[in-house]
Formats: structure tokens, C-alpha cells, sequence
């Protein structure tokens, strides 16, 4: 799907940051990265893939204004991440115990997929999906679009 997306505005040879980028063990290694780190720029496109979530609000904005900063004029900026309702307790309890029930549904032995939800709960500062939304305005992205839902995921493109 990110490349899809990425393919409608970037040319073939793009630069492309990617501020992070897959589900495991990369995953680990992507978010302990700072976008500071990245260079300069200007890149024709952008990702962040499974990494956003990671970071407390504040420094989320600040690192979707710094990609913003780094990308061309129209270039894409393709973010997923966990993003889900919770406009209180009842409802983010809500939506984990679907995460964890759709994680078991899908294989997941139901002991690690409550490990999941604890490690979630503890260390994951998931947003809902207008804060996120929000955030990609707020750094200057226009056009944000969802592109993607599935339960607790989500995912949106917009525009440098």
C-alpha cells in the first residue's frame, strides 16, 4: 500500500526516508532512531511504518514537522500505526481486548497475545485516529487521507 501510494507522486528513482518500517525486531531498532538523526533532505517521499506509536504526542507532532521539513513540495508522507477510539477508559479497554482477541483469532498463543496487551497498555502511547489526523495537519501535510482500518491500525497519506 505505501508504495502504491508513494508510486502516484514520487518519481521512480525517489529518495524516500523512512523514519521506520515494518513489525518485529526492526521495529525496536527504528524507534529508538530520532528524525534528527535523518538527513536534511529533500526526499520525494516519506514512511513510518508501525513506529509512530511509539512516541508521547508532543514529540510525535514535532517529528511529523521535522519529516515535513525534509520532503519536497507534494512529496508523499505514508504513515501506519496503532491508532483507535478512547474517549475514556472504557472504550481504549474496549478496543485492547479486541486487539488481543483478533491477535489470538489469528494465531497468536493467547499468553503472548496478553503480553501484547500489557506491553501496549504500559509502553505505547496510542492516540485516537482525529489526534493523529491532527498531528499530520498540524505539521504542515495537506490532503491527509485514511487509507487503511483494521481494528486497532491505521493508516493515512499527506502531502509535503
Amino acid at each position: 500500500m505505501a508504495a502504491v501510494l508513494m508510486d502516484e507522486h514520487a518519481p521512480q528513482d525517489a529518495r524516500v526516508l523512512v523514519l521506520g518500517a515494518g513489525g518485529g525486531l526492526e521495529t525496536k531498532a527504528f524507534a529508538q532512531g530520532y528524525i534528527d538523526d535523518a538527513p536534511p533532505g529533500p526526499f520525494d517521499a516519506a514512511t513510518s511504518l508501525l513506529t509512530l506509536h511509539f512516541i508521547e504526542h508532543d514529540e510525535r507532532r514535532r517529528t511529523a514537522a521535522e519529516v515535513r521539513r525534509r520532503l519536497a513540495p507534494g512529496a508523499p508522507f505514508v504513515v501506519m500505526h496503532l491508532s483507535f477510539p478512547q474517549r475514556d477508559d472504557a472504550e481504549r479497554q474496549l478496543w485492547m481486548r479486541r486487539h488481543v482477541a483478533n491477535l489470538v483469532a489469528s494465531g497468536v498463543d493467547p499468553a503472548d497475545a496478553e503480553k501484547a496487551r500489557t506491553s501496549i497498555a504500559a509502553e505505547v502511547p496510542v492516540l485516537t485516529p482525529e489526534q493523529d489526523r491532527a498531528i499530520l495537519q498540524e505539521a504542515g501535510f495537506t490532503n491527509v487521507t485514511e487509507f487503511f482500518s483494521a481494528f486497532t491500525f491505521r493508516g493515512w497519506v499527506g502531502y509535503a
